[in-house]
């Protein structure tokens, strides 16, 4: 898969809230047609289907991006030695 270069797609990122603000401010069809088209690309470009999908891999594949463990688990206890006396 082709991957978008970090500064098109830190644009594309910026670009889109840019028009969802816009979009909820004056809601015109001019507005809802550039956020569409955005957001279509930001699909195609991360090779998601779902603007939202796109949004979150866009996140991790810009600079910076760091991956942490959101799993519910806790960190394993290490395991205790047996002492005998």
């Amino acid at each position: 898969m082709l991957m978008a270069h970090p500064a098109v797609l830190s644009g594309l990122v910026e670009r889109y809230w840019a028009l969802s603000v816009l979009n909820a401010e004056s809601g015109t069809p001019e507005a809802r047609g550039r956020l569409e088209d955005v957001a279509t690309t930001l699909c195609v470009v991360t090779g998601t289907s779902d603007v939202h999908a796109a949004l979150t891999a866009a996140r991790y594949r810009l600079p910076g991006a760091r991956t942490f463990d959101d799993s519910v688990l806790g960190p394993r206890p290490a395991a205790r030695r047996r002492t005998y006396s």
